[in-house]
């Protein structure tokens, strides 16, 4: 604050009014502004707004990560010019026909 006893106030009656009308216009919106961030819609919109973006960049974070153990896997069955890698297709498709062969005939026996 500024120290009046010093310096004189040279501003007219109808100054002051306009100063303390600015002031509490301004305080006014000050508080309409307060009032507005504690509401409790403003408060839960928010914590939504962060949530959703914490989902957002976790769910961004496992694209990410899964693209790149899907690009890892195809890695090992494609050559980098695009061509199939038999030598290491055919040995897993073995194993997966076998690992269904077993599947169907241990669920066809437990049912007769």
């Amino acid at each position: 604050m500024s120290d009046t006893s010093s310096t004189p106030d040279t501003r007219t009656p109808a100054q002051i009014e306009a100063d303390i009308k600015r002031r509490r216009e301004t305080l006014a919106e000050t508080l309409d502004e307060i009032g507005v961030r504690v509401h409790p819609k403003t408060v839960v919109g928010d914590a939504k707004a962060r949530m959703a973006s914490s989902v957002d960049h976790t769910l961004g974070r496992a694209y990410v990560g899964a693209n790149r153990v899907v690009d890892e896997v195809k890695a090992q069955f494609v050559t980098e010019d695009g061509a199939p890698r038999l030598d290491r297709i055919v040995p897993v498709a073995l194993v997966v026909v076998g690992v269904v062969g077993l599947l169907t005939l241990s669920t066809r026996r437990r049912r007769g």
